[in-house]
């Protein structure tokens, strides 16, 4: 089984490059990524392609999606987590970065609004950012960032939702539960 491991995630990643094209993901976000924090960390990721996320069909079906949408609004999922051994302090130039790479992209940034510069660089409560691009008036990618004193998630979907169904599947695939007490809003200019 172990020697198929590798074999099975090179076919998932071979097929997901075009499903991840399609969500037009940001060229070199991975290399700014790596630069948000004052220290390494272990990582781990894994990837859904299409045909591994058609077997959580019923999952999705059972969460309000239609059949038919289920099976064809999720296109592939990408987690990566990262874990530092100290409390990790998040470069807030880094960040900017990012959030300048998305917007050159022609992402939408959503925050919470109830957010202090302070925790978002060294965190004592988890924070989510969340990344969305539109074509027209559905959804074809998402990326959630959430970051926490210790760990940082990345999870980024290839996709073509309804907005609506962002929230049947959070909680979800590794996708963060949407907290009902965050206000989620357009980030500010800069931020």
């Amino acid at each position: 089984m172990n020697r198929r491991l590798p074999i099975l995630l090179l076919s998932a990643a071979l097929a997901l490059a075009p499903n991840l094209a399609q969500a037009q993901q940001p060229a070199n976000i991975g290399q700014v990524l790596s630069t948000l924090t004052d220290q390494p960390a272990t990582h781990t990721g894994f990837i859904f392609d299409r045909s591994m996320l058609q077997v959580a069909q019923s999952l999705l079906e059972s969460n309000g999606m239609d059949a038919q949408h289920a099976a064809a609004a999720i296109h592939s999922i990408a987690v990566d987590s990262y874990h530092y051994p100290q409390p990790a302090f998040y470069t807030p130039e880094a960040f900017s970065g990012i959030v300048a790479t998305y917007r050159a992209a022609g992402w939408k940034h959503l925050v919470n609004a109830h957010q202090t510069p302070a925790n978002s660089a060294q965190p004592r409560a988890p924070i989510t950012d969340l990344w969305l691009h539109f074509t027209g008036a559905d959804i074809d990618g998402v990326t959630v960032l959430t970051r926490a004193s210790r760990d940082m998630n990345i999870i980024q979907l290839a996709c073509d939702l309804r907005p609506l169904d962002l929230l049947h599947l959070s909680g979800h695939f590794g996708i963060p539960k949407v907290d009902p007490n965050a206000v989620m809003v357009p980030a500010p200019e800069g931020r």
